[in-house]
């Protein structure tokens, strides 16, 4: 079942034929097909009008191997910060350490073979296989790292992964993988990425073994540093010369609404003047009407304060899978746009977190807070 051939190993998505950007344009006329052109052709304007982008990812899109995608758009400056299930980034890590999954069937994809599955010591995440051994290695080694002394205090999950990425890259160097993982790379590019439920995945319950043996040791992860540095950052970005920042929210969950939640957490709890994001993109399969659309679509987003009232045309959602989205928008942008100096706003962010202070505290707010 776990044949060789089938091991889930994409290359990076470095290059894209311009075709493929015509044959969008050319044959992508109505419905979901159209919301895709523009939700293309609109990734392609906030990369060329210069806005801070930030991408939310949720789903099991990395098992899929599509941090192949995601990759080379941080690395060609089209992606700026991120927000993702931790799961996404947990999964991420076997590729750098060079440990396999694979391409399932449609059969296996029913669910008819589970119980032999887990006979056998095989994971299943849809129709991605792996053998449990590949979480326990992994396991072992997110554990390891986070018992280095660098760890030992209370941070952010933005400094969380930044820190972890270091090791990810030298792992991934060590044992030639060409494809390191969505922490490698952002640590290579000081690229800001958060978790808004850092307990919610693997990563969570190592650092949470860790603080069960010994609490002193290992992270003490605090939300509310995340929470003020992805503020720190869109503030940075709307006070910036190009003053733009656009989001590409791949799925929903928590991580699209921390996305989007940098804006009231500007208006409505620091009392900054601020409008909201002037772009927005969203790739999901879920419905408004049974509530199933978390965070809502852009109409509703302009109600919270989330997005410019002004800017509501420069908004798509397209109801679509991820999987199928991601590498076409990515191929696209990759043909059309010229690539841009990387922002490194993770290195930046001592001097963000001091404008976004500064800004506070001539607010009615804050002398209502804090006198």
């Amino acid at each position: 079942m776990l044949h060789e051939k089938r091991r889930l190993q994409p290359p990076p998505l470095d290059h894209a034929s311009d075709e493929i950007a015509r044959f969008i344009e050319t044959y992508f006329n109505a419905y979901n097909a159209a919301r895709l052109r523009e939700s293309c052709q609109l990734f392609a304007r906030m990369i060329d009008e210069g806005a801070t982008i930030g991408v939310s990812i949720s789903g099991a899109l990395t098992p899929a191997g599509l941090s192949s995608v995601l990759t080379p758009l941080m690395q060609k400056g089209f992606i700026d910060y991120i927000s993702s299930t931790g799961a996404n980034l947990y999964h991420d890590l076997h590729f750098d350490l060079d440990l396999p999954l694979y391409r399932g069937t449609a059969d296996v994809a029913t669910g008819a073979v589970d119980v032999q599955l887990r006979k056998d010591g095989i994971i299943r995440v849809y129709d991605v296989l792996f053998p449990a051994d590949v979480l326990y290695k992994t396991d072992e080694w997110v554990y390891r790292v986070m018992l280095a002394p660098e760890f030992g205090k209370r941070m952010g999950s933005g400094e969380l992964h930044h820190k972890i990425g270091k090791y990810a890259l030298e792992t991934a160097k060590q044992l030639g993988v060409k494809k390191p993982s969505i922490l490698a790379t952002a640590h290579e590019l000081d690229l800001p990425v958060y978790s808004p439920s850092p307990g919610d995945s693997t990563i969570g319950l190592n650092f949470s073994a860790i603080y069960t043996a010994q609490p002193d040791r290992g992270p003490h992860v605090d939300p509310a540093i995340d929470v003020a540095e992805m503020s720190a950052l869109v503030l940075d970005a709307k006070r910036a010369d190009a003053g733009l920042s656009g989001v590409l929210i791949l799925g929903g969950g928590a991580p699209k609404n921390f996305l989007l939640q940098t804006e009231p957490q500007l208006q409505e709890i620091l009392g900054v003047a601020e409008k909201g994001h002037d772009f927005f993109i969203q790739v999901t399969d879920a419905r408004p009407d049974t509530g199933g659309l978390s965070g809502a679509t852009p109409a509703e987003a302009v109600s919270w304060g989330k997005i410019d009232p002004e800017k509501l045309p420069d908004t798509v959602v397209a109801y679509l899978d991820s999987t199928i989205a991601l590498p076409l928008m990515a191929a696209y942008v990759v043909a059309r746009c010229k690539p841009r100096k990387p922002r490194r706003l993770m290195k930046r962010m001592p001097e963000m977190m001091e404008k976004l202070r500064t800004e506070y505290r001539t607010t009615d707010l804050y002398k209502r807070h804090w006198g």
